[in-house]
């Protein structure tokens, strides 16, 4: 098929599914390559990357609190539906014009290099599967197309005239005359069907510039099949080369120490054990997760290192096995993302072990002026911590385990840092790679010149757990429980009030410190028919009280009274 000259018109359906066929050929070979180098280069992961990085601290904040955890499913199911699109609009074009078509898939893997080299830990050969992607996405798109019009001779098109004007000068049926034969008519009898009179069913041809093309459906049909099949092949084989990297086998070898400094037993009562009330101590499987990593970071511990550098008198460089000899404490703290919007679910307790961030700091030795920790994770997102808060006597950890098992892949293994009485996109960097000791005014860590707070301590907040908001109940005595934080200041009192009444002093769990949150419950409310606000609100150990003015999450965290709204029947 000349690619210079106009493409047949008609078939928009066929000419759509052959660039979403090429699309898909394009994603799937590009994620085989990934798969042979690096997951996190394939172009879809890539682009989500790039998408991330960009998102502006608004669209993030309604992308969490609309799809939760499943933000970024939802993403990457996004940016499949939109190159969908775009690759039925090139198959669409592709069909007029072949040359303009390659120009805009030659666009697409120009914006999926650009993305891979963008990345913090992109290296040489990231732009691979971008690249190579694309190139097998237009040789599917020339042979697709190709297959559904292929070229007719160029003889054939001078039998047609002639068969048309036969069949125009053929008699109507039942017509007894039988005009004369003009030259070849004996020729074009021949082709003609047995059985009578009527129009002759000839192939369907179109016309573009100086060539002549059929549409050829079950050539359209095998190569679709063959299209998705490669696509398919090439995205299994991807995903299963990408899986060895997985680093679940090493993580299951490792034997943790026993801690040189062990938390001391939970307190009786830390726990009310009532039902559907956050539990003080989070399971593993149940610990919410934000961050910005579409693809988990597969860090082998037998090759990852923490690099302690910038002001320091001596730099220090620890190898999972240093660690692991070193002093280790267990600490119960609380992590809180600073996206948890009033009443939100991004908050867990659990139980650390780790060695203290502060005596490795001391050996390397900080130089005066030094007010920032900037670490960094192995994907190459980067958290600014204060200096002073790590150095005041917290139990602020380079953590390995978590409620008694080695880090979750998908929580920082192998090491993550933990820092009391921060939120999470100042202090809790997973797959920990690098530590620079510096100054506010020499970095700025990731979240920062997105709008973000330089410095985030976690305000006092409280929650209600039950009643559900927007529950029915029944009438008669029940109890009105939650959970309450102030990490590092602790929680001294809670309170609770019902339809703008006079406020309830609740009763309070017992705790093992200032640094989880603490469980509270009003016993006895004697719910009446009717509907009900219930509203909490939290003292710390300071004395303050929290607002009741609302803020949202951005840019230092939320405050705010959190209400529910319930039916008593």
């Amino acid at each position: 098929m000349n690619d210079n000259k106009t493409r047949p018109r008609g078939q928009a359906w066929a000419a759509a599914l052959i660039g979403v066929v090429a699309g898909a050929v394009a994603l799937g070979i590009g994620q085989l390559v990934a798969g042979l180098i690096d997951p996190k280069a394939s172009p879809v992961i890539a682009v989500g990357d790039a998408a991330v990085d960009r998102t502006p601290a608004a669209l993030k904040e309604w992308a969490i609190s609309t799809f939760g955890a499943n933000d970024k499913l939802v993403l990457i199911s996004g940016i499949v539906v939109v190159l969908a699109l775009i690759a039925a609009g090139i198959g669409l074009l592709a069909r007029d014009r072949m040359g303009f078509a390659m120009a805009g898939l030659a666009v697409l893997g120009l914006v999926g290099v650009l993305a891979a080299m963008t990345r913090p830990d992109s290296g040489p050969l990231s732009v691979l599967p971008s690249a190579l992607g694309v190139a097998a996405g237009a040789w599917a798109l020339r042979i697709l197309a190709r297959r559904a019009w292929p070229a007719v001779e160029r003889g054939y098109e001078d039998l047609r005239a002639h068969l048309e004007a036969e069949d125009e000068a053929r008699p109507p049926a039942g017509d007894d005359s039988v005009p004369a034969a003009a030259d070849g008519a004996a020729s074009a009898a021949e082709a003609a069907p047995a059985g009578g009179g009527g129009a002759v069913d000839r192939p369907v041809v179109m016309r573009a510039g100086a060539e002549l093309y059929a549409f050829d459906r079950r050539g359209l049909l095998t190569g679709v099949v063959a299209g998705v099949a490669i696509a398919g092949a090439g995205g299994l084989a991807g995903r299963g080369l990408a899986g060895r990297l997985d680093v679940d086998t090493e993580r299951a070898q490792v034997l943790l120490p026993r801690p040189a400094k062990p938390a001391t037993p939970l307190p009786a009562g830390v726990d009310l054990r009532l039902k559907d009330l956050s539990p003080f101590t989070t399971p593993n499987r149940d610990f919410y997760r934000v961050d910005t990593a579409l693809v988990v970071p597969q860090v082998d511990p037998k090759t990852w290192t923490l690099k302690i550098h910038g002001m320091v008198d001596k730099p220090v460089e620890l190898t999972f096995a240093d660690l692991l000899k070193r002093p280790l404490m267990e600490a119960d703290v609380t992590l809180t993302c600073v996206s948890n919007d009033v009443g939100g679910p991004y908050i867990g307790n659990a139980r650390w072990l780790g060695a203290r961030l502060a005596d490795v700091l001391r050996e390397a030795g900080i130089q005066a002026g030094a007010d920032m920790l900037l670490s960094t994770s192995s994907d190459g997102w980067t958290c600014g911590t204060p200096v002073d808060i790590v150095m005041d006597g917290r139990d602020a950890l380079l953590a390995i385990a978590m409620n008694g098992e080695v880090l979750p892949v998908s929580h920082g293994f192998p090491v993550r840092q933990v820092v009391p009485g921060l939120y999470g996109y100042v202090s809790a960097t997973k797959w920990v790679t690098d530590i620079k000791v510096t100054r506010y005014d020499q970095d700025e860590a990731y979240w920062t010149p997105r709008g973000w707070a330089a410095k985030g301590p976690i305000k006092t907040e409280s929650r209600i757990d039950l009643p559900r908001g927007g529950s029915t109940i029944p009438a008669g005595r029940t109890a009105i429980a939650g959970v309450a934080w102030a990490q590092h200041r602790g929680i001294d009192a809670v309170e609770v009030r019902i339809d703008k009444g006079a406020w309830q002093r609740a009763r309070l769990a017992e705790v093992p410190g200032p640094d989880t949150w603490r469980q509270w419950v009003l016993d006895g409310w004697q719910a009446t028919p009717g509907r009900h606000t219930i509203e909490v609100r939290a003292t710390d150990a300071t004395g303050q009280t929290q607002t009741a003015d609302y803020a949202p999450p951005a840019p230092d965290g939320a405050t705010g009274w959190h209400s529910v709204l319930v039916v008593v029947k």
